[in-house]
């Protein structure tokens, strides 16, 4: 092979490396608004050299973004890029952030949140993880029974399978199996995101408010988040 042909080799090989360095990025997920960092903005670069090495910078919306949902997101990242066949090499790091040092360095040496954020932190995220799942689960709920019309007796009375397919089923799907709770075509609509019990019908219409609100709130902050980024970064705009 002649120097020309290997260069284009390797650079289509790169390229489309760095296209599964990208999609492996698009499965995680900011906390918070359950939403791909790829499609929130927040992945600010993303390059793969034809050696396999990946260098990933994420940004967020604001200097004070909360340290234990940018540690999320920075961890997640790293090993959803790490898993990526044919990445020899991760750089992923936090810029412009009052602890991208911190988080930077914790996350490249695995620290973990605990001993990255020594004589702060309390405990790993794992519970806090959990609680944004539970968010979700009934963020997606609400999203599912919004559109169906139905009184909260008929939804209860629904399965799984019962629902449309699409993307909103799929999502709620995945959120309920990261949490163990059941999630083939038998299993309830309804249920409680702590445990996966069936909402008994003394509850049903409390429960649906609450997933009514909790999806309200998830996509307000993802507006206001995404706004605050436009504005942190108008050169995107351009």
């Amino acid at each position: 092979m002649t120097g020309a042909l290997k260069s284009a080799a390797q650079t289509a090989s790169a390229s489309i490396l760095a296209e599964a360095v990208w999609a492996a990025l698009g499965t995680v997920l900011d906390p918070e608004l359950d939403e791909p960092l790829t499609d929130l903005g927040f992945v600010a670069h993303c390059w793969v050299s034809s050696d396999g090495k990946a260098v990933v910078r994420l940004r967020l919306p604001t200097y004070f973004c909360a340290p234990n949902f940018a540690f999320l997101m920075v961890a997640d990242a790293y090993d959803a890029v790490r898993c990526v066949p044919g990445v020899s090499a991760v750089d992923v790091r936090l810029t412009d952030h009052f602890a991208s040092d911190v988080i930077n360095n914790g996350v490249a040496a695995r620290k973990g949140f605990v001993r990255s954020f020594e004589g702060e932190a309390v405990e790993e995220l794992d519970s806090l993880r959990a609680d944004f799942l539970r968010r979700a689960v009934l963020a997606g709920t609400d999203r599912m029974c919004r559109s169906l019309r139905l009184s909260p007796v008929e939804l209860a009375a629904m399965t799984l399978g019962d629902a449309p397919a699409g993307p909103d089923l799929e999502r709620l799907r995945d959120r309920r199996r990261e949490l163990g709770l059941p999630c083939t075509d038998q299993d309830p609509l309804l249920i409680d995101p702590a445990d996966g019990s069936p909402i008994p019908v003394a509850n049903l219409r409390r429960h649906l408010g609450l997933a009514r609100v909790t999806r309200v709130s998830q996509e307000a902050n993802s507006g206001v988040c995404r706004g605050m980024l436009r504005v942190r970064y108008p050169e995107d705009e351009t």
